[in-house]
C-alpha cells in the first residue's frame, strides 16, 4: 500500500501515516482508494477501500471516522467506534484507537505528545484554521507536543480572496506574510503551512514537521477538490500501539 510516513521523531509507540489514492477499488472520478462516503462514490466500494486499508496498515481497530463540516469541534474518543462523529478533530489517550482526518486539499494535522500518551488527528480547512481548530486540539493534550502536516494544497496553487487574508491577519498580524498578491486585484496565493505553523507556535507547539506534498499538483497520487470538484478523499491516521 502506498503510504506517507511522517518525517518526525515521534515515540515508537505512536504509529501514523497518510494514505494516497493509489490502489483501492473505486472507479471513474473516484479512481483508487477513496475513503469518503459523502462524495457520491458507490458506498460498497468505499467500505471495501476502508477495510482493505485497515488490513494493509495493520491497524489495531477500524479508524474513528468524522463527519467534517469545517467546524472547530475536537472530540475525545476513548474506544473504537463505528459511529461517525460530528467533528473536525479527534483525540485519544487509549491505545488501539485510530484517529483519522479526511482531506482533499485541506490540511491534515497529526499531533502527539512526547510521552506517547495522547494523539490527535485534525482536519483544517482555511475556515477551521482561522476559527481556531488547531488551538482547540492542542488545548486537549498535555505537552510537549509535536505536529506533522500532511499532504495538502501547496502555496503556489491555493488561490484565495481578500476575505481569507482578513480572516487570518485580523487575529495574527504577521499572517500577511503567508499571502502573495496575484496580478488580479483581490486575489492571493495562500501558504497554509505557514498559517498553521503560526497557529501552532502561538499555542505553544514548536516541533512542526511537513510532508511538503501538494494534493493539487499531483493528480496521480492525490485527490484534490480544488482541482477536480467531484473527487474522492484520502486520509491521515494516528494511534498509540496497544
Amino acid at each position: 500500500m502506498d503510504q506517507i510516513i511522517p518525517n518526525w521523531p515521534a515515540p515508537k509507540q505512536v504509529k501514523a501515516f497518510a494514505s494516497t489514492r493509489r490502489d483501492g477499488f473505486s472507479l471513474g472520478v473516484y479512481q483508487g482508494l477513496n475513503l469518503g462516503t459523502h462524495v457520491g462514490d458507490e458506498p460498497s466500494l468505499v467500505v471495501n477501500n476502508r477495510h482493505w486499508l485497515a488490513q494493509q496498515a495493520n491497524m489495531p481497530s477500524a479508524p474513528v471516522w468524522l463527519n467534517q463540516t469545517h467546524s472547530t469541534v475536537v472530540v475525545k474518543q476513548n474506544e473504537p467506534t463505528q459511529q461517525v462523529l460530528d467533528a473536525d478533530g479527534v483525540w485519544t489517550q487509549t491505545p488501539g484507537v485510530v484517529c483519522s482526518a479526511m482531506t482533499a486539499d485541506c490540511l491534515p494535522v497529526l499531533l502527539t505528545n512526547e510521552q506517547a500518551s495522547q494523539v490527535a488527528a485534525v482536519h483544517a480547512g482555511w475556515r477551521g484554521l482561522a476559527n481556531g481548530i488547531v488551538e482547540n486540539a492542542v488545548a486537549q493534550l498535555n505537552g510537549p507536543l509535536m505536529a506533522w502536516i500532511g499532504p495538502a494544497i501547496g502555496p503556489d496553487a491555493f488561490e484565495v480572496g481578500d476575505d481569507v487574508v482578513q480572516a487570518f491577519s485580523a487575529q495574527i498580524p504577521q499572517a500577511v506574510e503567508a499571502f502573495q498578491a496575484l496580478p488580479t486585484k483581490g486575489k492571493w496565493l495562500a501558504d497554509m503551512n505557514l498559517l498553521v505553523s503560526q497557529r501552532l507556535n502561538r499555542a505553544g507547539v514548536e516541533q512542526i514537521y511537513y510532508s511538503n506534498l501538494c494534493t493539487y499538483r499531483d493528480s496521480e497520487r492525490f485527490y484534490s477538490y480544488r482541482r477536480d470538484g467531484v473527487t474522492g478523499r484520502q486520509a491521515s491516521f494516528i494511534w498509540i500501539e496497544p
